[in-house]
């Protein structure tokens, strides 16, 4: 399912138009981004946990040279499925 995919079930799901469909998925996103930014978690109770996880700085290596190169620390988005979640999908 992709985003214009989902926004129509929402849309048909709430009895709503697509236009405001379209606010609510976007407000949705919008607000997860901003708070992961801000490095707070996001906890959808049944669904999951949205939170920042950082990832400590590196070596690796260039695939097309062999070259050991640095990869610096950066932090990335995770997602842990809640147990209403994982149920659903086993």
């Amino acid at each position: 399912m992709n985003k214009a995919e989902l926004i129509d079930a929402v849309a048909e799901g709430s009895d709503i138009s697509k236009a405001a469909a379209t606010r609510a998925v976007d407000t949705v996103i919008e607000k997860i981004t901003q708070t992961l930014k801000q490095g707070d978690q996001v906890v959808i109770v049944g669904f999951g946990t949205f939170a920042v996880k950082a990832r400590a700085a590196r070596k690796g290596r260039n695939p097309q040279t062999g070259q050991s190169i640095d990869i610096p620390a950066s932090n990335v988005p995770g997602f842990k499925a809640g147990k209403a979640l994982k149920d659903a999908v086993n």
